[in-house]
């Protein structure tokens, strides 16, 4: 018989971190769920975001993902599991961190972004997609509401095109994002690595004080605001999950997909 304790079971990294020429890249990668937004992928994207603060080599943060989707938004199949309050404040804590960040973050759209990964995009400093990239606020779908993420979303767009998007839920195109204020510039696909490439590298000739300084005044309206409301907001979030009527109506969206 062994008396050696077998190792404990590992875990995929859900989110990878590189750094060169000045960008730290920070790379969504769940296949199995679209690159949803669980608990573990929050907190490991949390972890790089700090990670590249620290690091005086980094002048910019890419946030980029695999697959066709950048992110599907919540992990749905978390939603009857822990603290739903906890998971709602870990978002907010994101967008925070993304916002006050001491340098620029730019995020990649190569996909689908949907819900919940809205909130990454608004929270960004420069949001790059493909054309073909879509959005979609989803939550009003399933008996929610997109309340963390109102925190970045809503100022970011027209009241308008805000009012359009969240009460009807429906896609809409990355040209259509860019003209409502959420997204920076649209290119075709074939051009957006070299387009991304070409504004992180441009973002990375600033110094770092400057850029933290210059951002700081970017963003603290915006980081006010979560400062305000972050916690009522992240308070209704978690109810509308625990609800019965967003449980089954995400059940049946489970069931289905």
């Amino acid at each position: 018989m062994s008396d050696v304790t077998p190792a404990p079971e590992t875990r995929s990294t859900l989110v990878h971190y590189r750094a060169t020429d000045g960008v730290a890249t920070l790379t969504l990668d769940s296949p199995h769920n679209r690159n949803a937004l669980s608990r573990q992928l929050v907190g490991e994207l949390l972890e790089g975001l700090r990670r590249a603060d620290a690091d005086d080599e980094v002048r910019v943060v890419l946030i980029t993902a695999t697959g066709t989707v950048f992110c599907s938004g919540a992990d749905l199949s978390e939603a009857g599991t822990g603290s739903m309050t906890q998971g709602a404040r870990a978002i907010v804590d994101l967008q925070r961190l993304i916002l006050t960040l001491g340098k620029p973050v730019v995020t990649r759209l190569q996909g689908a972004v949907r819900a919940g990964g809205t909130g990454i995009v608004a929270a960004s400093d420069v949001a790059i997609a493909a054309e073909g990239a879509t959005f979609a606020l989803t939550e009003v779908k399933l008996g929610l509401a997109p309340a963390a993420i109102s925190l970045t979303v809503l100022p970011r767009m027209t009241s308008r095109a805000a009012a359009l998007t969240a009460l009807g839920g429906e896609v809409f195109t990355a040209a259509d994002a860019v003209g409502m204020g959420l997204v920076t510039e649209a290119v075709p696909a074939d051009e957006l690595d070299a387009r991304v490439a070409a504004v992180c590298a441009s973002l990375a000739t600033g110094a770092l004080q400057g850029l933290r300084e210059t951002k700081a005044l970017l963003t603290r309206e915006l980081v006010a605001r979560i400062d305000a409301t972050g916690d009522d907001l992240a308070d209704l979030s978690a109810r509308l999950f625990a609800s019965e009527e967003a449980k089954a109506a995400m059940t049946a969206f489970l069931t289905r997909r």
